[in-house]
């Protein structure tokens, strides 16, 4: 038996690192061209990508929750292609002076915004990261190292082949993306890159994130699993809390912006049944607490309406699954989402401009919303083309990551001769 040779990965690491002094002196015109170059080929080569993506999609149950996300399409397709074509019209952060003064001995000091340098992403059923990413990365001069997991291993594969075809024809050194092989051993490779990769994003599961949280030797941008919360206030507005809810939970269930837990002011019980039945016709399955079920039990689907436990309150579904909850008051609401929450997203539906404010103002999350969807925490929504993920920590970044996020800054100091007493 012939033994397999071990992977070296400390070449993939190194030829990265040696590949990002090279971005420094790239153009904004070349580096925008290229995305709208590769926004084109992406389009020109969609039936090869499905065909790639749809031997993904045999190896995993169509009921799985990351169905979805590992799902492509002529339209996703097209919207990654636009989400590209979006980051190149972006102004670039890159040598942007956050700080310019002169001291008393004359010397000039300027803070200025620099590429964090190489940027390492683990991700797991999400083949529109791979493009994103490396879009996000390019435009800000970091060179990007992609660890995607093995569900979607021939859909990465096709678009790293896709974004190295067109850096060949620029002649980019096609170092400046690397995709690594889907096996758990680039993982552990990845964590312990230190000296090589300056910075590493972990975006999937709350398993995945606390997993590379708790291993890597390199810093890490947590992008949080999202459990979310919509508190529909005493002064709420009917039609309103039916779209937006309804938006939240159904329109992409698989994602970390889906709505997870309604609650409801007791003083608007009697409007529960209208609240939530446009969930029905979405086939969205309710764990409601006493006080909401008894509302429901004879207008809900019985099929669709169970008794919450515990363990529905502080659960990401990503799936469609909902749980309700009956509070006394804004308070009673506010104090259920700091001790559920993961900080991502929250909302509040109400026409109360001191509630609305306090809500705001209170609620300790990354996004947080007055009579919206929380659908709406994403980086192309937020304007910023795209996005690296969603932070939902406080140092460095937080919320929806985008160019600037993507950035770090080093002084620059410019004298005449000076010297230090």
């Amino acid at each position: 038996m012939v033994k397999k040779k071990k992977m070296d990965y400390k070449e993939y690491f190194e030829k990265a690192k040696q590949a990002s002094r090279s971005l420094i002196s790239l153009g904004k015109e070349t580096t925008d061209a290229i995305l709208r170059d590769l926004a084109e080929a992406l389009v020109a080569n969609t039936a090869g990508i499905l065909s790639e993506n749809a031997k993904d999609l045999a190896k995993m149950a169509v009921e799985d929750p990351k169905y979805d996300r590992l799902k492509l399409s002529v339209a996703r397709i097209a919207d990654i292609s636009t989400d590209l074509k979006n980051v190149a019209s972006l102004k670039s952060p890159l040598g942007k002076v956050l700080s310019d003064k002169i001291l008393d001995n004359q010397l000039h000091i300027q803070k200025v915004s620099v590429p964090l340098g190489v940027v390492g992403v683990i991700y797991e059923a999400r083949p529109n990261v791979t493009a994103d990413v490396f879009s996000l990365c390019f435009k800000t001069g970091n060179v990007a190292v992609l660890k995607g997991g093995s569900d979607a291993e021939f859909s990465n594969l096709a678009i790293a082949k896709v974004i190295h075809e067109v850096l060949d024809n620029h002649k980019i050194n096609r170092d400046v993306l690397t995709l690594l092989p889907a096996e758990r051993a680039a993982t552990e490779a990845l964590l312990n890159a230190r000296g090589f990769v300056d910075v590493l994003i972990p975006r999937g599961s709350q398993s995945l994130i606390n997993y590379v949280r708790e291993n890597s030797k390199i810093p890490v941008i947590e992008t949080g699993a999202g459990i979310v919360h919509t508190y529909f206030d005493e002064k709420g507005d009917l039609e309103k809390g039916q779209a937006i809810i309804f938006n939240a939970k159904t329109r992409r269930v698989s994602v970390c912006n889906s709505l997870d837990c309604v609650l409801v002011n007791e003083n608007r019980l009697n409007d529960v049944p209208a609240l939530l039945s446009p969930l029905a016709d979405g086939n969205v399955k309710l764990f409601a607490d006493e006080k909401s079920y008894e509302a429901l039990k004879y207008s809900y689907p019985s099929n669709l309406l169970n008794k919450a436990m515990p363990e529905h309150f502080g659960t990401e579904f990503l799936s469609l699954k909902l749980a309700v909850k009956v509070v006394k008051d804004l308070a009673e609401a506010l104090n259920h989402i700091a001790d559920y929450s993961s900080k991502h997203s929250e909302a509040i539906i109400s026409e109360d401009a001191a509630n609305i404010a306090q809500f705001l103002n209170e609620v300790d999350a990354a996004a947080v919303y007055a009579n919206a969807s929380t659908g709406f925490t994403d980086g192309a929504q937020f304007g910023l083309g795209a996005e690296i993920g969603i932070s939902t920590q406080k140092l460095h970044a937080r919320g929806p990551m985008g160019l600037e996020e993507l950035t770090s800054y080093k002084w620059v100091v410019r004298g005449n001769g000076q010297v230090r007493k």
